[in-house]
């Protein structure tokens, strides 16, 4: 814990009150001394709110969560960090859900709720009339049930198709690209239903409670029953829903395209970009991320060059690739892309930059995996021979892309080591035919394999 200081400095007409922290980077960092000073009444109203919000997130860590992201749900970057805040806290974050959300962010179950307001084509005309119909008439049972309650003159077909999309009924049905097909047949269906309730005509079923008679056997149906429904369809693949919730919510809600490949790709040793600023400058570093944005720009000598917007589990930051790395990578630079990138730490300005070196993509990285016993392992000799056919398989040091892992394994004790990147090999299956031919049980394995 800092502890502030405060001291007095005496300007020509006013007393300003400068907090000098015991670490002097810290307070440096925090804006508490040289760049910012308050008259008293400002230091001690601030002090106050701190003092306010740290209980409220000690003691009440969803509601103060919930509040932080409704007030700051306009501004994707903040979200993002509050997100990540949220995970760091163990804090779970639900999706957008048809019968449980409200306007705003809300404590739900031990959770949050991601609140309709922040969805993106959903305006304030359709969530009053999304809440009200379900305060009036109860959960909505299903797509057809939803349109024909709603008024569809403020739930529009593209505010229908989005909150299908980021997966506000997925609870109703989780095969979203098969209510993207069912709702050009029923929002169509439902508009029939309003204009002939407008008319005074209603439906014969409406009128006669769903059966044929009064003293009909059967059981009353539900006039949304009569909905129509697409032929059945495979739902949409798991990296195009979570693009369309991407697109829709501003970030990964209900998964995370790298979160599966978290603890393989921890093998090779990435740090994550909040720890970006922590790196010394010109220090060589790893990574796995995503690719937000790729804007290609030409130097003034006219070759080309990108500036990359990525992002992984932990947050977002900007990577730069020269020109003479621009050839090698630019077939990788595609949105949405996983890449594992490799490069060093620019620190200029008070901004942290990575500078890309080299990429690959996520789904086509592989590790060779050698197996040895703990005697193998303490051996000189053996570890000798290993090296050397590791060295021979290295080559070029620029084209040796591929990790080497040990497994050192007797009974249930098993340890992994990870082989410096010096004895990274260029060819996964030759080398793995090498360490074959010299009684190493060894074996390709895919970045992106969980099993």
């Amino acid at each position: 814990m800092v502890k502030i200081v405060s001291r007095q400095y005496v300007g020509q007409t006013n007393v300003y009150d400068i907090g000098v922290a015991e670490d002097h980077n810290f307070a440096i960092k925090n804006g508490l001394i040289a760049s910012n000073c308050f008259n008293k009444s400002h230091s001690t109203a601030y002090g106050y709110v701190t003092y306010q919000t740290a209980y409220l997130k000690a003691n009440y860590p969803l509601e103060y969560m919930a509040a932080l992201l409704t007030a700051n749900s306009g501004d994707t970057d903040k979200v993002q960090k509050y997100l990540n805040n949220c995970t760091s806290m163990g804090i779970e974050i639900d999706p957008p859900d048809i019968n449980r959300s409200g306007l705003d962010f809300t404590p739900a179950d031990n959770k949050i709720l991601f609140g309709f307001s922040a969805v993106r084509n959903v305006g304030q005309n359709a969530i009053a009339g999304i809440l009200e119909a379900r305060e009036e008439g109860g959960e909505f049972k299903s797509l057809g049930d939803f349109c024909d309650r709603l008024d569809l003159r403020s739930v529009n077909r593209r505010t229908l198709e989005s909150l299908i999309q980021c997966g506000a009924f997925d609870k109703i049905e989780s095969n979203r690209q098969q209510l993207i097909n069912d709702s050009e047949l029923v929002y169509e269906w439902a508009q029939s239903r309003a204009r002939d309730r407008a008319s005074g005509q209603g439906n014969l079923f409406d009128l006669m409670g769903g059966g044929f008679a009064s003293n009909s056997q059967q059981p009353a149906q539900n006039g949304f029953e009569s909905a129509p429904k697409a032929e059945a369809t495979l739902d949409f693949p798991p990296q195009e829903k979570l693009r369309m919730e991407k697109e829709l919510l501003g970030f990964y809600v209900s998964a995370h395209p790298l979160k599966n490949i978290k603890q393989s790709s921890s093998l090779l040793a990435p740090i994550n970009l909040v720890q970006l600023g922590e790196q010394k400058d010109n220090s060589v570093v790893c990574a796995v991320v995503m690719l937000n944005n790729v804007k290609k720009v030409m130097t003034k000598k006219g070759d080309p060059m990108a500036i990359l917007q990525i992002e992984d589990l932990t947050g977002s930051s900007e990577a730069i690739v020269f020109p003479k790395n621009y050839e090698r990578v630019s077939s990788l630079l595609e949105v949405d892309a996983r890449l594992i990138i490799w490069g060093k730490v620019d620190k200029r300005d008070d901004q942290n930059q990575f500078i890309v070196e080299d990429a690959e993509q996520v789904e086509k990285v592989q590790m060779v995996v050698v197996e040895l016993n703990p005697e193998e392992a303490g051996t000189i000799d053996i570890q000798h021979r290993l090296r050397s056919i590791l060295k021979e398989q290295s080559g070029d040091k620029d084209k040796a892309k591929v990790p080497v892992i040990g497994v050192v394994q007797s009974g249930s004790y098993r340890q992994l080591v990870r082989f410096g990147k010096q004895f990274w090999v260029q060819d996964s299956f030759s080398t793995v035919q090498s360490l074959k031919s010299a009684r190493f049980p060894a074996q390709v394995k895919q970045l992106t394999d969980n099993s």
